[in-house]
Parts: structure tokens; C-alpha cells; sequence
């Protein structure tokens, strides 16, 4: 299959609509309540770099490493990275000590690069920033100076802002440093608040990322039996508004799945929208779900559903 490939923003980076999430297949199961083995974790990176969707994104944070250590040995596998996939990774604090500097970040990446088996990467993220202040993050030395150096040296393709907080990420994206914004859990169908977050993106040709499209799960499988969302406990409201998403799909024969990915997929500000495997079949069943054809009428019923839902509710 050939997909239209994306332009993200200004980054010079040619995208599937899709990418791999990397979190899962390095084994979270404090976030996602599964464990990951590491064979099964490599042959999902393995079958991704050489299937459809031409892209992955992991960090250095993910299992401590592991998740880029399981991809590193899939890179290995079929001979190196691909020339036409996006293999991008983050950067971020020490998590043992918080340490957030810039000496912190050229530790993490020459760590990411050694255990991705590679000496670049075609895009590469601070990752959550909302863990130092914008201030020590932007002074002479810091982490926004480093992550820049690191692609005026050619280690990055292009640079990325990667957090959830929409109006810590917002001071970043106003810098006009980074080429990408990655914003998680609040573009969702029950979560609009990063919506003036990748307008401001958009405004300044900012590639726009998207990710947990299906809130930690709950928008993939449904609520039965589960009550969190984006990682934590859900409130009541929120709840009742997808079980309500749940028989608007129902009765419209759409799966949940594929109305919590499209609503991202379809937004023309969306470069690409990830989301997190951790089987080799997944990666077929995630291009089934943004191919199926699903009314517009569908989305609209969603919108009025969770107009009522408070601006402060859930992550902001």
C-alpha cells in the first residue's frame, strides 16, 4: 500500500499519516497494564521498519532506554534504517536525579544514539519540558541551546518540542527554535484543549504531531471495565461522555478505534498521528482504522456530545 505522504511544517520531513508509537513495545506496564517481552518488542519495530507506515518514535525515557535498545536491535535486523523512514527520538531529564541541563541532554543523546545503533536521527524532541522552568530551559548552555546545536552539528534532521502541559509547550513553540510540536492526551475525542496549542504550531509552519489518540486505551477499547484516561483516574463526566462516544459509534457500525484515530488523521493541521503498538499485527489493523470510511455526521453527533465537558477537565 502507498500512502499520501505529509509535510510536517517547515521541517523538510516527508511523513505517513501514521507512526509507531515506541512506548509500548519497550515493555510500560505502569502505563499501559501489560507487559512487553523484548523478542516481541523487537519484531513489532522489525515488522514496522519494513511495513507501511514509514515512521517510529521512541525516547530515551521509555523503559528506562529500553524501548530504544529493542528498535536498535530491530535497525540491526534488517540492515540500518530505512532511506524513506522517520526514525525520531527525545530527550530528557535524568530520571533518578530530575537533572533537566544541558550537559543532562548531551548525556541522553549519545545514549539514545548508542543504543540505536545510529549516529543521527531524522528528528529529535525535548521531551517534557514541563519538568524544568522555561527560564533554565532557555539560558545560555540549556537544554533549548544543546537541542539546537545538536542540529547545527547534522546530529538532528530536525527538532521537536515533545510534552503534554499546553501552556508550559506553548511557551516553547512561541520560541520559534523548534520545527515540530508533539502534544499528547489533549486532542482527543473527549480532550480539545491543545487546540490553540497546534493552531500557534500551525501559524508559525510547525510540523504537528499528534499522539495517545486513544487516551492510554480507553478510546481503543472501550469502557468497560476501564477508568482511566491519559494515565490517571477518569471522572465521572468524562466517562459518561464516552460511553455516549461508544454508542454514537455503535450505532453508526464505526469501531471506537477508528473514530479516536480519524479525528486526528482528518484534521488538515496534523502531520502524522501516532499511535502505540506492541505487535507486529497491530501495525496493519492501525492502517485498517485510519483507511475505514466513516461519516462526517458521525463526528459532528461527538462534537455535541462533549461540548458540555469543562475546559479543566482531564490534562491540560
Amino acid at each position: 500500500m502507498q500512502w499520501t505522504m505529509n509535510r510536517l511544517g517547515r521541517s523538510g520531513i516527508e511523513i505517513t499519516p501514521l507512526t509507531v508509537g515506541g512506548a509500548p513495545l519497550g515493555s510500560m506496564p505502569g502505563n499501559f497494564g501489560y507487559e512487553v517481552e523484548a523478542e516481541a518488542g523487537i519484531a513489532t519495530a522489525q515488522a514496522t521498519l519494513t511495513g507501511p507506515i514509514r515512521a517510529i518514535d521512541t525516547s530515551c525515557a521509555y523503559s528506562r532506554g529500553e524501548s530504544e535498545r529493542r528498535i536498535g536491535e530491530a535497525i540491526r535486523r534488517v540492515g540500518g534504517v530505512p532511506e524513506d523512514f522517520v526514525l525520531a527520538t527525545k530527550i530528557t531529564r535524568d530520571l533518578d536525579t530530575g537533572d533537566f541541563s544541558g550537559e543532562e541532554m548531551r548525556r541522553a543523546i549519545a545514549g539514545s544514539l548508542e543504543r540505536l545503533g545510529v549516529d543521527r536521527v531524522p528528528l529529535l524532541y525535548l521531551h517534557d519540558p514541563e519538568n524544568t522552568t522555561f527560564s533554565q530551559a532557555t539560558e545560555p548552555g540549556g537544554p533549548v541551546d544543546v537541542i539546537r546545536e545538536l542540529k547545527d552539528a547534522g546530529v538532528a534532521g530536525a527538532i521537536g518540542v515533545a510534552g503534554g502541559d499546553t501552556a508550559t509547550i506553548l511557551e516553547y513553540v512561541e520560541t520559534g527554535v523548534f520545527d515540530v510540536l508533539l502534544t499528547h492526551n489533549r486532542w482527543t475525542l473527549v480532550n480539545r484543549t491543545a487546540d490553540r496549542l497546534i493552531d500557534a504550531a500551525t501559524e508559525r509552519d510547525m510540523g504537528v504531531v499528534n499522539a495517545a489518540v486513544f487516551g492510554g486505551g480507553i478510546l481503543a477499547a472501550g469502557s468497560d471495565g476501564r477508568t482511566r484516561y491519559g494515565y490517571r483516574e477518569a471522572p465521572a463526566v468524562l466517562l459518561d461522555a464516552i460511553r455516549e462516544i461508544e454508542r454514537l459509534c455503535a450505532e453508526a457500525d464505526v469501531p471506537l478505534a477508528a473514530a479516536a484515530v480519524q479525528f486526528s488523521a482528518r484534521d488538515p493541521r496534523i502531520g502524522t498521528t501516532i499511535v502505540g503498538v506492541s505487535r507486529p499485527e497491530r501495525i496493519a489493523q492501525s492502517v485498517a482504522l485510519v483507511e475505514r470510511d466513516i461519516p462526517d455526521a458521525l463526528f459532528d453527533a461527538i462534537d455535541r456530545a462533549v461540548a458540555h465537558l469543562p475546559a479543566d477537565l482531564g490534562p491540560r
